[in-house]
């Protein structure tokens, strides 16, 4: 490994070392609503202090459903529907299948089984619709990905999704997996540091004014840059590494030159950060789009399991792409008529 990807991991583990972590607030110390007295805790040199392991994990999806076309927000009533039928769903999808392997069942899946406090029905808040507003080279590259996922040509490790082959999902970080859906926060003068549950990738977030790389230095996440808006961190991500040709398991998180993303993370009570990202793309969308997606340290009130990170391991990178294309390559000859 080369010091240049040493050096990020130093760091971390230099956070980790001197800064002792804010104890996690009790679910049932805490309410959902900040009293208007509450400000913001504060680290010893003053910012406002985001360190916990947070997650983002909902019902409530990123686009709203074109049944919901009408409608940006559910009733209780519709809320609580929606959450039952997602259970029963959930219990259903355990049943074996005769001649089906399956993939995961629920004993892995972790993803939350509630829809955010406000009752949304998308986690999009502008454009109004909440929908994605995708050019029309954006639709066509949509389309074509969602035709090819899981279905093949499985004819090289680039035919399954960056998430398969266990590099990345991409940014922003929104709930899309199912699992894995936690974020730990660590914080130390001049730098913010995230540590994302699923494949345990990092990101190393300098909050001094510094700039931003040159321009033709490009990485799989972007070169990102913080700095604090009143309470707010404010991260500004650019020089993607164009991976366009890969497939994503959502093709607006595809790394390409030419996204800008913005990333706001405002606490607004003991146990709530707002983490509102906004994405830029003319190559892809008509216009830039925001999403808010409220992120919590109360994991049991998203139905989700709490406790610490452990390491992540990603057994389908270690031998799962092989077993695919070995198991494409006996369908192909199946197909082959005998001599």
């Amino acid at each position: 490994m080369s010091v240049r990807h040493l050096w990020p991991i130093a760091a971390i583990m230099l956070v980790m070392a001197v800064l002792p972590l804010s104890p996690a607030q009790s679910a049932e110390a805490q309410s959902s609503q900040a009293p208007d007295d509450w400000t913001p805790p504060r680290t010893a040199w003053g910012e406002p202090d985001l360190q916990g392991i947070w997650t983002n994990a909902t019902l409530t999806p990123v686009e709203r459903p074109n049944s919901q076309s009408d409608k940006t927000v559910l009733t209780a009533e519709e809320a609580a529907a929606f959450e039952t039928r997602s259970a029963a769903q959930r219990e259903a999808s355990d049943r074996f299948v005769l001649g089906n392997v399956g993939a995961y069942n629920q004993f892995w899946m972790d993803g939350g089984k509630t829809v955010t406090g406000d009752r949304r029905t998308s986690l999009i808040v502008d454009p109004p619709n909440g929908k994605i507003p995708w050019t029309p080279a954006g639709r066509e590259r949509l389309a074509s990905d969602s035709a090819r996922y899981g279905v093949g040509p499985f004819d090289s490790w680039e035919d399954a999704d960056t998430g398969e082959r266990c590099l990345t999902d991409g940014l922003p970080f929104v709930p899309l997996q199912g699992y894995n859906m936690n974020y730990h926060i660590l914080q130390s003068p001049g730098w913010v540091a995230i540590i994302n549950e699923m494949f345990h990738e990092y990101r190393m977030i300098p909050v001094d004014g510094r700039d931003h790389v040159p321009s033709d230095i490009d990485q799989l996440l972007g070169d990102a840059r913080g700095r604090w808006e009143g309470d707010t961190l404010v991260v500004e991500t650019t020089n993607f590494s164009d991976k366009r040709h890969f497939l994503w398991r959502a093709t607006w998180r595809a790394a390409r030159p030419s996204l800008h993303l913005i990333e706001r993370f405002t606490r607004v009570d003991d146990e709530t950060i707002d983490y509102e990202f906004t994405m830029t793309d003319p190559d892809m969308f008509t216009r830039p789009w925001t999403a808010l997606v409220p992120m919590t340290t109360n994991q049991a009130s998203r139905g989700v399991t709490s406790g610490p990170l452990f390491e992540y391991a990603c057994h389908e990178g270690n031998y799962g792409l092989l077993n695919i294309m070995r198991g494409a390559r006996a369908q192909e000859g199946e197909k082959v008529p005998a001599p």
